[in-house]
């Protein structure tokens, strides 16, 4: 790590912190549901440009695209995504989103940042002006990449079906990082895999309806789909080795409109999270085969109907590349605050990126809880009652959250660049 470098690109990030503050309290307030990131995008091209950076919006229908050519030297992409969630934000902070959108059904739901993804654009900003603000202390491309749709799983996909190959240069490495349940001011990764994949799936079994009083002239769709669900289980505890690891979650099962009727189908919905190929193909095929059996027991009329919603990849950090960055971590944060992980069991569509270009990725995890409370919750042992990502209570404090997520950005960028 060239410090020198690092110290003159940070030392104006006190002065750019208040402005990076209200662009977080003012994307925290106003988050948009994935693909339809439109003012979020807006926000972050119009600092893309000023900047100084070439901008192309729409890429991927939301996505931004800045590029900083600074002289002879790799390409380094740097990436955040930008989407919410359909959750109703209950933190009460006073910056709190009270954002009402219709989401893909034409549905309206309440919409919350409550996975950090307004961290993720707001420490990117930061990073990308305060490269620009210091262009003589290094050398090469800059391309900051605002993704849309993470949450769907769509919007990496969308960005490369749009040609991000072919109209952007190719970068040396692709880097990026998420705000997750630690203390703020730490970070943490590891080499190999980094976040899980992850695939959702929908059932549909079908019976025969009937009434309520008279189930021998049904075939109960919803004794099939409990029978089902029990017998998923078994995969995990079954069919997974000890050594291996492998997550089943039904998280939604519906059938019928009145207590006295038998419906005539019933719908599963479920995700399954492996951290390897070899897993996830025997997990799936298990599936497959247990649906299919349990219908076949149950007498359905019908094969169940069996359609994939989403789907993840595993996203695996170069081995190399992975330490280059925390040995980049070390010498500038000291050893005590960058900690190894292990896999995350949470899903991402970063690593589509470095796949479709054959170039290696670094994904790391940046603390987001108040330290003191964090440990004390650690010596309790009640870590698991604090709220994460996805909570409609998840909060990042905001210092020093904001700092360290920029630093990580610049730190790990001139790892690579030219200095």
């Amino acid at each position: 790590m060239n410090r020198t470098a690092v110290t003159a690109i940070l030392k104006n990030l006190d002065q750019l912190m208040p402005e990076l503050e209200s662009l977080y309290k003012d994307v925290h307030a106003h988050p948009e549901l994935s693909m339809q990131e439109t003012r979020t995008a807006g926000l972050a091209a119009d600092w893309l440009r000023k900047a100084g950076y070439e901008v192309t919006t729409g890429v991927g229908k939301t996505g931004v695209v800045g590029l900083l050519h600074n002289g002879d030297g790799p390409t380094i992409m740097l990436r955040a995504d930008m989407d919410a969630l359909p959750i109703e934000e209950a933190t009460k902070l006073p910056y709190a989103s009270t954002v009402t959108q219709m989401d893909n059904q034409g549905k309206p739901v309440p919409v919350g940042h409550m996975c950090g993804h307004d961290m993720h654009v707001t420490w990117l900003v930061g990073a990308a002006v305060l490269f620009a603000q210091t262009r003589d202390v290094w050398k090469g491309t800059l391309m900051i990449v605002f993704q849309p749709g993470e949450e769907t799983a769509e919007g990496a996909r969308a960005m490369i079906e749009d040609r991000l190959l072919q109209r952007f240069p190719k970068p040396a490495v692709v880097l990026g990082q998420h705000v997750m349940l630690g203390a703020a001011g730490d970070i943490a990764g590891s080499a190999g895999p980094i976040t899980s994949a992850a695939d959702s799936l929908q059932i549909r079994l079908f019976g025969r309806g009937a009434h309520g009083s008279m189930p021998q002239a049904a075939i109960d769709p919803v004794v099939m789909a409990a029978s089902t669900v029990l017998r998923l289980q078994t995969i995990v505890a079954r069919e997974v080795a000890a050594t291996e690891a492998a997550v089943i979650t039904v998280g939604v099962l519906q059938a019928g409109t009145k207590e006295n009727v038998i419906p005539d189908e019933a719908i599963i919905k479920l995700n399954v999270r492996t951290f390897d190929e070899g897993v996830r193909t025997r997990v799936l095929a298990a599936i497959e085969r247990i649906v299919n059996a349990e219908a076949e027991a149950s007498g359905a009329p019908r094969k169940p109907e069996i359609t994939p919603l989403d789907q993840y990849p595993l996203n695996v950090n170069d081995v190399e590349a992975s330490n280059c960055v925390a040995e980049a971590f070390r010498a500038y944060f000291s050893p005590a605050r960058v900690h190894h992980t292990g896999p995350s069991p949470a899903s991402e569509d970063f690593g589509c990126f470095a796949t479709v270009w054959q170039v290696p990725s670094v994904f790391w995890f940046v603390g987001g809880t108040d330290p003191a409370a964090y440990a004390k919750a650690k010596a309790e042992g009640t870590l698991n009652k604090m709220p994460v990502n996805h909570s409609p209570l998840f909060a990042p404090v905001l210092h020093p959250t904001l700092e360290t997520g920029v630093e990580t950005l610049v730190v790990a960028a001139l790892a690579w660049l030219t200095t």
